[in-house]
């Protein structure tokens, strides 16, 4: 399994971006895609998740600002974010768990950096 994302980039305070991540590879078994991220100095923490059957989950800090959605044909997760902060600045990576045919698998890819200035 491969995550690609894309669509990170610089932004005033207030701004909006959306990323992007392309999921490829043989995922049986969907449980969610999410998106952590993860600012110099501190640790990685989930911004948003979704689940196979389309539940979501927000950190507080996002709540109202921030959208996960998906679209199945295009096995790609977005995350539409508004009203960006300055503390929104990290690196942002997509995640994806699920079933295989022993356990259940958490991929990460390589992230997609975000820096919003004041």
């Amino acid at each position: 399994v491969q995550l690609q994302a894309s669509g990170g980039g610089s932004v005033q305070a207030g701004g909006s971006l959306r990323l992007s991540c392309a999921v490829s590879g043989s995922i049986s078994r969907l449980i969610s895609l999410g998106w952590y991220r993860q600012a110099p100095g501190k640790e990685r923490e989930l911004v948003a998740r979704i689940t196979s059957g389309n539940n979501t989950y927000y950190d507080d800090s996002v709540k109202g600002r921030f959208t996960i959605s998906r679209d199945n044909a295009k096995n790609t997760v977005y995350l539409t974010m508004n009203n960006l902060k300055p503390e929104d600045t990290a690196v942002y990576h997509c995640n994806v768990v699920y079933y295989s045919a022993y356990d259940i698998k958490d991929y990460s890819g390589q992230g997609t950096l975000v820096t919003v200035s004041s």
